[in-house]
């Protein structure tokens, strides 16, 4: 029987609207409408740019926690589960402009913000999977654990990175092309065929 894609929980308006036009193009009147505030609500909930994009940014890692967990119910191999985590960013990519990852980048609290939640919940989160993987003989034995995961992370802040890529290049593509080739080389035989059923069902 097939199984059924994992489908990311949808961001909220605001969140939306933020990831298209980046934090300066929308206006406080459209940033209170995509949340049902008044005007008076928006202004002494968000004094500042950087309040909304640090509140909603913040909102929106507590969303993937939550789909993550999902995805863990979905999917029981360490394989799919870490190439579900890659499809999942992949998607959730797909719509953010790179003017949003540049105000990320701009803001030093919501990218310090990003910065702890990838030390404290991804990278233990990925060093669970790749032991598991291991343990079940699906990722080589002979990985550093700890280097991989420091790989990963790093690789996930390139991708992050404003103007190292080809403005035409879109955000889920160059997440793709570094995070897919690389793990595969990871698998064993087994843990690679697994991986070719997860992509044969996407």
């Amino acid at each position: 029987m097939a199984v059924a894609p994992f489908l990311p929980t949808p961001v909220q308006p605001v969140i939306h609207l933020l990831r298209q036009a980046g934090l300066q193009a929308p206006s406080d009147a459209e940033l209170a409408q995509a949340q049902q505030l008044t005007a008076a609500e928006y202004a002494q909930r968000y004094p500042t740019r950087a309040t909304l994009l640090h509140d909603t940014f913040q909102l929106d890692l507590e969303r993937q926690k939550q789909d993550h967990v999902r995805m863990y119910a979905h999917f029981t191999s360490p394989v799919e589960r870490l190439f579900g985590l890659i499809n999942y960013s992949v998607v959730d990519l797909a719509e953010t402009s790179s003017q949003y990852l540049i105000d990320l980048g701009q803001h030093s609290a919501t990218w310090e913000l990003l910065q702890e939640h990838l030390a404290t919940y991804s990278t233990p989160q990925l060093q669970q999977l790749l032991n598991e993987g291991i343990r079940q003989n699906l990722f080589r034995s002979d990985i550093n654990i700890r280097l991989v995961t420091i790989i990963i992370v790093q690789q996930l802040n390139i991708v992050l990175t404003p103007n190292i890529f080809p403005p035409m290049v879109s955000s889920a593509e160059i997440f793709r092309s570094v995070f897919l080739y690389y793990i595969r080389g990871l698998c064993t035989p087994e843990g690679a065929q697994q991986a070719a059923e997860h992509f044969a069902r996407a």
